[in-house]
């Protein structure tokens, strides 16, 4: 937590990666005299590192990025620097993914019609320490007994399992990907040089951790959590 007057600026990043919104963002920051946006990221390719180095009070993410989740960025960013702040702002607002988004270290979670005024001032709590989470402002051990309470929730559900957050390996990514783009366990292997039955064990894998029953749902569990996206898709159909 800051403490004693706000004597500096407010340096935001904007992790998005699309130039309209993110022009609306600038737009919408540059109305408080105490905010300065000092860098716009694309692609979660790299956002770690860039973020790292810029060091910013506070980032803008979006979930939903090309090249890596931005649950994944808010996780290692957060975990390399407790003093970097993440504010999540994505188009698939519901209440599982915002659990995790705080689980993966964020201190706020807003949809992204999310009015100026509301979002604004949620910047200036979050630099402060606090944490805002349904427009309800809350102190770091209010937040921990909510998450508490929300994973108490889920799983009786059965949606709270450990690994749910980030839950597959890179290679279990790989694999869901080419899954989601249709290749059968047979074409799986051979693109990645690995027999059937290992492919076979990891999407026993994959299913279990992501609580679905087949691969089909696994595909759809991750497009909608924005894990792989559409355009990845559809460049490799072109391809």
């Amino acid at each position: 937590m800051r403490s004693g007057e706000q004597i500096e600026r407010i340096r935001v990043v904007l992790c998005d990666d699309h130039p309209l919104f993110r022009r609306g963002l600038r737009n919408t920051l540059e109305i408080d005299p105490q905010i300065e946006v000092v860098a716009e990221l694309s692609s979660g390719e790299d956002a770690t590192e860039r973020i790292l180095e810029i060091e910013p009070h506070i980032v803008l993410m979006d979930i939903n990025l090309p090249g890596k989740n931005g649950l994944r960025i808010t996780r290692e960013v957060t975990m390399q620097n407790s003093k970097i702040y993440i504010i999540i702002l994505t188009a698939y607002h519901d209440k599982e993914q915002l659990f995790h988004a705080i689980r993966a270290g964020a201190s706020a979670y807003f949809p992204k019609d999310v009015d100026p005024e509301t979002l604004l001032n949620a910047i200036h709590k979050v630099y402060e320490g606090k944490y805002v989470v349904n427009n309800q402002v809350m102190s770091e051990q209010q937040m921990a007994a909510w998450l508490l309470k929300q994973f108490e929730e889920m799983a009786l559900y059965g949606t709270a399992d450990e690994d749910a957050f980030v839950p597959l390996s890179p290679r279990e990514m790989e694999i869901l990907t080419l899954i989601t783009k249709g290749y059968s366990n047979k074409e799986v292997a051979h693109h990645l040089g690995i027999s059937r039955q290992t492919v076979k064990n990891h999407m026993t894998s994959i299913l279990r951790k992501l609580q679905v029953n087949d691969r089909t749902q696994a595909a759809v569990y991750a497009l909608r959590h924005g894990w792989i996206r559409l355009d990845e898709i559809d460049d490799e159909d072109e391809g």
